[in-house]
């Protein structure tokens, strides 16, 4: 685990997030007590392969006779109901 203070952050914001993106633990202090830790968003990306699989289930791939705008428009909205 790396500790930072809030200056020390501020100037090397980026390559603090890369460090924690390579899985370090990174900690910011203010006045020498910790209050923020930096960490990786745990990600599950689908591969190119399982998206369509997965559009062409819900009826939305590429054969499915809509153009994209329709499609994600489409899965816009439903993730808002």
């Amino acid at each position: 685990m790396s500790t930072y203070s809030v200056a020390e952050a501020r100037n090397q914001l980026s390559a603090l997030i890369e460090r924690a993106e390579a899985g370090e633990d990174v900690v910011i202090t203010r006045h020498g007590r910790p209050v923020v830790a930096l960490r990786a968003i745990e990600r599950d990306p689908l591969s190119a392969g399982a998206a369509l699989a997965w559009l062409r289930a819900a009826d939305r791939g590429p054969s499915c006779g809509r153009d994209a705008a329709e499609t994600l428009s489409e899965i816009r909205d439903e993730d808002w109901r």
